[in-house]
């Protein structure tokens, strides 16, 4: 991953200037919320791969630098958006800014930010830009719904939560993907190729996501271990220990998720539960599966210097610890 950084080193220090220079508002909460989000961290993952698609492609002029800020803006509000959602009181290892300022604050920071996306688009030029970002935005949105309706849903497939997770996460890499190609006139069949390989990725990272909420440790990940379960959300390593347990099991996984506030028993018997039926390994496995089928659709373009960078990113995706 080091060397994905140091590749892209001068181009994400400009994306970063851009992105601050969007943020400017005589409102001074929006920057000060912004710049919060934005000091937080984070693996910027998004925006390097919308610089790394371009390279692919031998993109040869700036535009770049403006869409992978679009990509950033964009992903920052619907994580003001997620923590309100989640009421969530850690963002990256750091008190979330719903908590810092109240949910109010962040729900209309985030809707500056998603309005403020737009107007960056159209100043690109590309209608194909403006398409598939704007059909991103709306898909996510669409995710969120689906995700929220899905609370508790003992009885969710993995073919139903795979397409709350292209929805809500892996939509949006795939986007970005898509816009660094798109920004160098590659052909249709290039263009759904790197479409492929974001989508691809992007359910593997929210698959390792999964993983890592019932296994890591809060100062290292970030968040809460076992937020997901607290907020009954049916995910990956719950759905396939769900597949194997008997009724009784699962009638005590039921009585847990209704709970308003889960005990660390609770916490720690489900958590068990999904330890014995392999769901965290299954998680990674699929997660991985994923990764090895997105680079086969990266096989159509020459093996260069971003290519074998865009291959480090995804390998990184399954192998990160938080």
């Amino acid at each position: 991953m080091e060397r994905v950084l140091k590749l892209l080193d001068n181009e994400m220090s400009l994306v970063e200037k851009q992105f601050k220079h969007d943020l400017d508002s005589d409102v001074l909460l929006i920057r000060k919320v912004g710049e919060y989000v934005l000091a937080s961290g984070g693996k910027r993952v998004r925006p390097m791969l919308v610089l790394l698609a371009a390279r692919l492609t031998g993109y040869q002029g700036n535009q770049q630098i403006g869409v992978a800020s679009v990509v950033e803006f964009i992903h920052t509000a619907t994580l003001l958006h997620d923590d309100v959602v989640d009421s969530a009181d850690l963002r990256r290892g750091e008190a979330s800014a719903n908590s810092v300022w109240g949910n109010e604050a962040s729900v209309l920071v985030g809707d500056f930010l998603f309005s403020k996306s737009f107007s960056l688009m159209v100043r690109t030029g590309s209608l194909a830009i403006l398409q598939a970002l704007s059909d991103a935005t709306t898909m996510m949105a669409e995710g969120e719904v689906l995700q929220l309706i899905s609370t508790c849903e003992l009885d969710l497939s993995e073919e139903r939560y795979m397409q709350v997770v292209r929805d809500k996460t892996a939509v949006l890499i795939a986007a970005a993907c898509k816009c660094g190609g798109v920004l160098s006139g590659v052909d249709a069949v290039q263009e759904q190729a790197l479409n492929d390989f974001g989508m691809h990725l992007g359910i593997a990272f929210q698959f390792m996501d999964d993983a890592l909420d019932y296994v890591a440790d809060q100062a290292e990940f970030g968040k809460v271990c076992g937020h997901d379960l607290e907020e009954g959300k049916m995910t990956l390593p719950l759905i396939e220990a769900l597949r194997h347990c008997t009724e009784e099991e699962r009638d005590h996984v039921a009585a847990v998720v209704e709970k308003e506030q889960l005990s660390d028993e609770d916490l720690a018997s489900v958590t068990a539960l999904i330890h014995r039926y392999n769901g965290i390994d299954y998680t990674r496995t699929r997660a991985k599966e994923l990764v090895a089928r997105a680079k086969e659709y990266l096989e159509i373009f020459p093996d260069n210097e971003a290519r074998r960078a865009m291959f480090v990113l995804a390998d990184y995706v399954v192998s990160r610890s938080k």
